[in-house]
């Protein structure tokens, strides 16, 4: 039987040039440890963990041991006023991976998800505590925060935004931090920039403290091409969040199980958010998983009114599913067991020295990184933004690695089991195409 579809046709896939895709399709048929397997036989090794999600290595005996296991006992049952143990002891699992003070869990299904639930609990959490004119959600250029309306909208990256119409009112959005004149190849967090945060001081000045909702920010931003925090920014934020009573919301999806060299962002910045999104890491990638950690505070802002009834109109079939749960247990045990976040904090050191030689090659117009994750920005093709960096993706899959482009930064964010042979194959690979690509 043969590895490729009949058709690749009807598939209407995500974030992807359709027509360049099924012209030349780049499929994979199975994967173990550090490796996909193409359908042409070739072993690819993945260099972004999947979509920065299989950050304990592709098909963990464990992982798939414990969602067996659940399947035998229990598929589905609704957390509609029913519930079953697996998500409750989720939910203090990982309540106790997370900083200190994120103490309740709401689950959904992806990071999108959770972002527009703490978009949804931040707008009432002002509500039920008689402060309902706090309306307004403050986002920042070039951020990503998932697909949902909520999330487009206080995102700011231009070609997720533009298509759609309105979005969400009282809006708006803090400037980003990427400056190449002040900050170009920079190791670990930029000396310049931590005076960007004051635009929120701005934004209050203009719309008064007590409009204002929350702050969402990536504490380092992903999707748009490895956005590495300056010094300070996160904790003036904090401050200034503080000192008007705005609530400061971390969207962790990328950046939470480890990634940084942390547990958390929060906790390798040693700032604490009042509520966090996460996702992708959450199970490993193998399932669909996200949730919202909030404070003590918000939580029991909605439990402590004196009508009964539901405290909060919000959730999705499958939040806190019976095998995502049974899936993100056994996941943060390989994390604990393995000790995979220290491993990626010992390894970083590494990765920042290999990923910084690429300097000085053709096209490389900046490197940022930080603990496991690193970006590679590009000079741009006059007329042909982007083209450059597929090229150079195509480059390195057809030589047996897996690396993401976003925008002309090529990103990328590896299982945190990667071997410095592995890294030093995908950054020559790397080298390499960058010196055949024009």
């Amino acid at each position: 039987m043969s590895n490729v579809p009949n058709s690749l046709e009807e598939y209407w896939m995500p974030f992807t040039f359709n027509r360049a895709f099924k012209a030349q399709p780049n499929l994979v048929m199975a994967a173990d440890g550090m490796y996909y397997t193409s359908t042409d036989g070739r072993q690819v090794l993945d260099a972004i963990s999947g979509l920065w999600c299989v950050n304990a290595g592709h098909r963990h005996p464990k992982i798939a041991e414990a969602i067996t296991r659940q399947l035998d006992e229990l598929d589905f049952a609704s957390s509609f006023n029913v519930g079953h143990p697996k998500p409750f002891e989720f939910a203090a699992q990982l309540v106790g991976m997370a900083p200190a003070g994120l103490d309740y869990v709401f689950f959904t299904n992806s990071g999108s998800e959770a972002v527009d639930t703490a978009l949804k609990i931040a707008l009432a959490y002002h509500y039920m505590r008689g402060d309902g004119a706090r309306t307004r959600l403050i986002g920042q250029e070039r951020a990503y925060h998932g697909v949902g309306f909520g999330g487009i909208s206080v995102g700011g990256m231009v070609k997720n935004r533009m298509y759609y119409g309105s979005l969400l009112s009282g809006v708006d959005h803090l400037p980003h931090t990427h400056n190449l004149e002040k900050n170009a190849f920079s190791r670990g967090e930029p000396e310049w920039g931590a005076h960007l945060a004051d635009g929120l001081e701005d934004l209050v000045a203009l719309y008064d403290a007590s409009t204002i909702a929350a702050v969402i920010v990536e504490p380092v931003a992903g999707s748009t091409g490895v956005l590495v925090p300056p010094k300070g920014y996160l904790q003036r934020l904090r401050e200034i969040c503080d000192r008007h009573g705005i609530l400061l919301i971390f969207d962790e999806v990328i950046t939470g199980f480890g990634r940084t060299g942390a547990s958390f962002a929060a906790e390798r910045f040693d700032v604490k958010p009042d509520m966090m999104t996460c996702a992708k890491g959450m199970t490993n990638g193998v399932l669909p998983c996200g949730g919202c950690l909030v404070s003590s505070e918000i939580y029991d802002a909605f439990m402590n009114r004196l009508e009964p009834g539901i405290e909060l109109f919000h959730g999705y079939t499958y939040s806190g599913h019976p095998l995502a749960a049974a899936a993100g247990l056994a996941t943060l045990e390989v994390y604990r067991e393995e000790g995979l976040f220290e491993r990626a904090q010992e390894m970083s050191a590494y990765w920042e020295e290999v990923v910084h030689g690429l300097k000085g090659l053709p096209h490389v117009i900046d490197i940022r990184n930080i603990g496991l994750v690193a970006g590679v920005e590009l000079e741009s093709r006059t007329g042909a933004p982007t083209k450059r960096a597929i090229d150079v993706f195509q480059q390195c899959f057809d030589r047996g690695l897996l690396i993401r482009t976003t925008g002309d930064t090529l990103a990328f964010s590896p299982p945190l089991i990667i071997e410095r042979e592995q890294i030093d194959f995908t950054f020559e690979l790397v080298a390499d195409a960058l010196k055949i690509v024009e």
